[in-house]
């Protein structure tokens, strides 16, 4: 249904998914520039010049804001790799893509580890479902890649998927402390091992 002034009944609803979509694209330079500890639902919505009203009307706390710009990051990631075949080819990109944007790996890092105490409830829900849903997708496309080779294996992917996301994570711990550190590169390494 369309008014007369040919703007759409979704017009209001446009505008918010674009008001939303920027709030989750500029909250990634605060947490750039303030680090994590800086920022608060108020710094986030003065640094990015929205009320913090506003942000409360799109996210119902910090933590679901935080969550919700690492949501979006997977999805864009996902959307760029496409089908790029390879589980460690993907691995590597993201690994590569994550080293340009520090901020990313930070908040991943840091919200990781909140998610194991208690009051992160929404935290802990999403990592727990990301782990599924990465192993279970990892152990999909090991599985694939196997039959593709014709090649069998006894291992339990779904174990291997664990140990590759463990190593992911962990790689990227180390690179938050010490940039020489070859996030990719290890990957590739775990892959000739494995």
């Amino acid at each position: 249904m369309t008014s007369n002034d040919g703007i759409g009944s979704r017009g209001p609803y446009a505008k918010g998914v674009q008001r939303r979509q920027e709030i989750l694209d500029q909250t990634l330079d605060v947490v750039a520039t303030r680090g994590i500890d800086g920022t608060s639902m108020r710094a986030i919505g003065e640094a990015i010049g929205v009320s913090h009203a506003a942000l409360r009307h799109y996210f119902s706390s910090r933590e679901d804001l935080l969550i919700e710009v690492l949501r979006e990051r997977d999805a864009a990631s996902t959307r760029s790799l496409g089908a790029m075949p390879g589980a460690f080819d993907r691995a590597a990109a993201v690994a590569d893509r994550n080293v340009r944007e520090p901020a990313l790996v930070t908040l991943y890092t840091t919200l990781l580890g909140a998610s194991v105490e208690p009051g992160n409830e929404t935290a802990r829900a999403f990592f727990a479902t990301r782990f599924d849903e990465a192993r279970a997708r990892l152990a999909g496309e090991l599985r694939d890649e196997l039959a593709a080779s014709g090649r069998h294996s006894d291992v339990e992917l779904e174990q291997v998927a664990s140990l590759v996301i463990a190593a992911f994570d962990g790689l990227q711990v180390q690179w938050l402390l010490d940039r020489s550190v070859d996030i990719a590169g290890t990957l590739r390494l775990l892959e000739r091992v494995l």
